[in-house]
């Protein structure tokens, strides 16, 4: 396993999670209108979620010997709060890091069973996630 290359991947992973809970925090102040209350709810509990995984990538990172970054992925505001558009961004955000988590994968396979069942895990949570947020943008037949 090249250690250095899955440290640099756990930092990028905990940067663009950081950016997460700023992202999600950020959304939910900008969210109006009378679906205001459950969205607000839900992009919260997405920052929540956020966080938690930046901890866990934390840990590992540290695991590892390595030291966590303390920078955040750029944020580009868009300045484009509707739901739809808050959704849209969000799906780019989280194709990144479904992308960092796939990479992450590749880079552990058959090396560390830890850090495989954690990467798959947060796959597959991405992966759920990205789905859920392409119903909520179908509209309705």
């Amino acid at each position: 396993m090249d250690k250095e290359k899955v440290l640099e991947t756990l930092n990028a992973l905990l940067e663009l999670e950081l950016a997460g809970v700023v992202r999600y925090t950020h959304y939910s102040f900008m969210v109006f209108g009378p679906n205001r209350i459950p969205i607000v709810h839900w992009l919260r509990g997405q920052a929540r979620e956020s966080l938690a995984h930046a901890e866990q990538v934390g840990e590992h990172i540290t695991t590892l010997g390595g030291h966590p970054s303390l920078k955040v992925t750029n944020l580009l505001e868009t300045h484009k709060h509707s739901v739809q558009d808050i959704l849209r961004e969000s799906i780019e955000h989280e194709r990144a890091q479904l992308d960092l988590y796939r990479q992450l994968l590749q880079l552990v396979q058959n090396e560390s069973i830890s850090l495989e069942d954690f990467a798959r895990r947060m796959i597959a949570e991405e992966e759920t996630h990205i789905a859920e947020v392409e119903k909520m943008l179908r509209t309705p037949q």
